[in-house]
């Protein structure tokens, strides 16, 4: 043991533990040690909780209220990019196309001086019916159910992918 010279006032026989100069090497790398536990637990201890916490993803609801039929020019097509969908609107009806391209899922981009629905990051181009025209992309844009509520909204059902192209009538 060394010979502790300065120790609390008042008291020179008990050493100064918080004084790190009058420490010996043995309490030096015990202090050591267990700051060192302290850091390792508490970052178990977060590392725990993150493992254990809920990892929820909160996606939005898969059926959309578009909005009312008087809100859609005859002829356009109309991107909502909230819910990722093309409300169109042609002469046979109200139909909504996905908006996320099919290549490696770009949200897509309605280009009216083409008459296109075009993919801003691999060349991808679609036609207003979804139809691909052009590009990487392996399968047209997929068609969803639309109908017309009770009070009057266009509702569009993104989990509903239809096989036959279905058109509402207004």
């Amino acid at each position: 043991m060394s010979d502790a010279k300065t120790g609390i006032p008042g008291n020179p026989a008990i050493p100064n533990d918080d004084d790190c100069a009058d420490c010996t090497r043995r309490q030096f790398f015990a202090k050591l040690g267990v700051g060192s536990l302290i850091v390792a637990g508490a970052g178990s201890g977060l590392f725990a909780y993150e493992y254990f916490s809920p990892n929820v993803l909160f996606e939005a609801p898969p059926i959309v209220k578009a909005g009312k039929p008087d809100q859609f020019p005859p002829n356009s097509v109309t991107l909502d990019p909230q819910s990722g969908i093309y409300l169109v609107s042609s002469a046979k009806g109200y139909y909504a196309l996905g908006a996320v391209c099919t290549h490696l899922g770009c949200l897509t981009a309605w280009k009216p001086e083409l008459d296109l629905i075009a993919c801003p990051c691999h060349g991808s181009r679609f036609n207003r019916d979804g139809i691909k025209v052009a590009g990487p992309a392996p399968q047209p844009l997929p068609w969803f159910k639309v109908w017309l509520a009770d009070d009057g909204y266009l509702m569009v059902d993104r989990s509903s992918i239809l096989k036959v192209q279905e058109f509402v009538k207004v």
